[in-house]
Order: C-alpha cells, then structure tokens, then sequence
C-alpha cells in the first residue's frame, strides 16, 4: 500500500528495479522506499544490519517533521533533505507524497553523484506512481456492484435471515 493505494506487482518490480539500479549507479550503500505511513515498500543493498521497520518508520516520522518545519516557515514543503554523518550519510527525497526514497551513502559515494542519480530514479518513480494511480482508478471503475441484480426483497430477506 502506498497511503490507501495498492501497489501491484508490476509496479514494486519497477520499483526494486530502479532502486537496484540507483545503488549501483550512485555508489550507496543502501536504498530505501517507504510510504508516508512508515511502511516499507522496497529496499536494496547494504540493508542486513539495519532494523528496516523502525528504519522506515522513524523516516517517515522525520519527514512528517520536515513538513511541519516547512509549514512554520511558509513553504509548501521540503521535499529533499539530507543528513550528513560521520561515515555514514543520508539523501531523503517525498515522491508525489507518497513515496519516501531514502539514500544511504558513504565516502566512496559524494552528494553531487548521489543527487545526479537521485533525480533519473526520481522521474522514473514519478512515472509509477502515476501508473498505479491510473490503475486503481480503472480497477474503481470497473468493479462491479455485487448488489447489481438482488431485488430488494432478496435484501430484506439477507439482512433479516429469513429465507
């Protein structure tokens, strides 16, 4: 799910994809995809000895905070940010809000390459959001009404049991 949508399996493969693409390509050590809710969407690379639930969670919850920063000082957003540590760094960018895309970089990697990379995988993931978004609104058109063709007397009779 990405915040009330279904994501198919076609679109978490792309997904992976671009995110396996983007670790090698941006020299990270790990990529992250996670909903506004702080629910893990994909990951790849360096990510076994990273308690990926809280992970998620927590930068959702430092995004949400970001939002709110945002909101103090009259702009819509800050829909990149970046954490610099010692050895390990970290490129956040909200997709659509939706979709977190968090990097996760060490010195064989620099900002610059990251951000360069960042934005393909971000276009790229931009285009599958807008997929999922316009196949959940066919799949909404579609459904049928299971109630199409029961009268309403077969209606009374399902909801008092009575048969």
């Amino acid at each position: 799910m990405v915040s009330g949508q279904v994501i198919y399996e076609e679109e978490h493969d792309r997904l992976k994809d671009i995110c396996d693409r983007l670790v090698r390509d941006a020299l990270a050590k790990a990529i992250f995809v996670i909903d506004t809710d702080g629910q893990l969407v994909t990951e790849t690379g360096e990510t076994e000895d990273i308690d990926t639930t809280n992970f998620a969670s927590l930068i959702a919850g430092s995004t949400a905070a970001t939002g709110g920063i945002a909101d103090m000082l009259g702009e819509d957003r800050f829909p990149v940010h970046f954490h610099e540590g010692d050895q390990n760094h970290i490129h956040v960018s909200v997709i659509q809000d939706a979709l977190i895309l968090v990097v996760i970089f060490d010195d064989r990697s620099s900002l610059g390459l990251v951000r360069l990379r960042v934005k393909r995988a971000y276009r790229e993931m931009e285009n599958v959001l807008n997929n999922m978004q316009n196949k959940q609104e066919d799949d909404d058109h579609e459904e049928p009404d299971i109630f199409d063709d029961i009268s309403e007397e077969e209606l009374d009779d399902l909801v008092n049991d009575t048969f």
